[in-house]
Formats: C-alpha cells, sequence, structure tokens
C-alpha cells in the first residue's frame, strides 16, 4: 500500500466524472447552462482539470503544464470524447506526482502561495480533493435537470 491513497482517491473521483460525463443522454446538455448555474458541466470538467494539472502536475511533478484558467471557463463545443481525453489525460499527469510524495514532501510547504502562506504540500492537496469534489456535485446536480 502507498503511503498516501491521494492517487487512488483522485483517480477514483476523476473516474466518477468520467462517468457524469458518459451519462448525459444528448452531449449537447454538457454545454447548456440552467437556470442560476454559471458554468457548464464542459467548462467545469476542463476548470477541474487544468486546475490539477498545473497544482499537482506542474508544480509539484514539474510537468511542464502551462494554464490558461480563463479558457477553461470560455472554450465551448469540444466533443464528448475531447472531454474525457482530458480526464484520462488528468489521471494519467497527476497520478505519478502523487504516488511519489513521501511523508516528508507531504509536510513541506507548498511551493505557490494561492493557498496562503506557509500551506504545507498535504493541505494542497487535501483542498484539491475538496475543490474537486465541490464541482463534481454541481456537475451530478446539473444531469439530474436533464
Amino acid at each position: 500500500m502507498a503511503l498516501n491513497d491521494y492517487d487512488i482517491l483522485f483517480a477514483r473521483n476523476l473516474e466518477t466524472l468520467r462517468e457524469e460525463i458518459l451519462t448525459y443522454k444528448d452531449e449537447d446538455d454538457l454545454w447548456k447552462l440552467h437556470g442560476d448555474i454559471k458554468n457548464t458541466p464542459a467548462n467545469l470538467a476542463l476548470h477541474i482539470c487544468g486546475n490539477l494539472k498545473h497544482f499537482i502536475g506542474a508544480t509539484l511533478g514539474n510537468t511542464g503544464y502551462v494554464r490558461d484558467r480563463d479558457n477553461e471557463f470560455t472554450v465551448k463545443g469540444l466533443s464528448r470524447e475531447e472531454l474525457l481525453k482530458e480526464i484520462d489525460s488528468t489521471i494519467g499527469v497527476i497520478t505519478p506526482v502523487l504516488e511519489s510524495l513521501t511523508r516528508d514532501d507531504l509536510n513541506k510547504a507548498f511551493p505557490l502561495d494561492n493557498f496562503g502562506e506557509g500551506r504545507t504540500v498535504g493541505g494542497v492537496i487535501t483542498f484539491l480533493m475538496f475543490h474537486l469534489g465541490y464541482h463534481l456535485g454541481q456537475i451530478n446536480y446539473h444531469r439530474r435537470m436533464f
């Protein structure tokens, strides 16, 4: 068993995201707003992936990924297959980084101050998991409206 289960938890939740995207009967509904919902499920999926590729992949794993956060919310019309490839790519990028973390790594200060000065790597990873879960819940709620 790994030192931490972050890799398993993130992969499981990203697989759940994948299933949510697949469960939409009409692919066009992935790009629809409904009621007071401000972001489409497809844009939220892109945001989740960009967020994880940036903070885990690039920041902790030095993958070289360059985030375009604005694009995560403005791009439109990607196919379901393109969204699924992005989710799969995210799993492929973050899993090796998470698997490589040691107990000492988790207790180190996170290299960026986006989450507050002096936050630990483990604390930021925990926050990122909650962030993923929050948006996953939004997507699930949206899907049930259609």
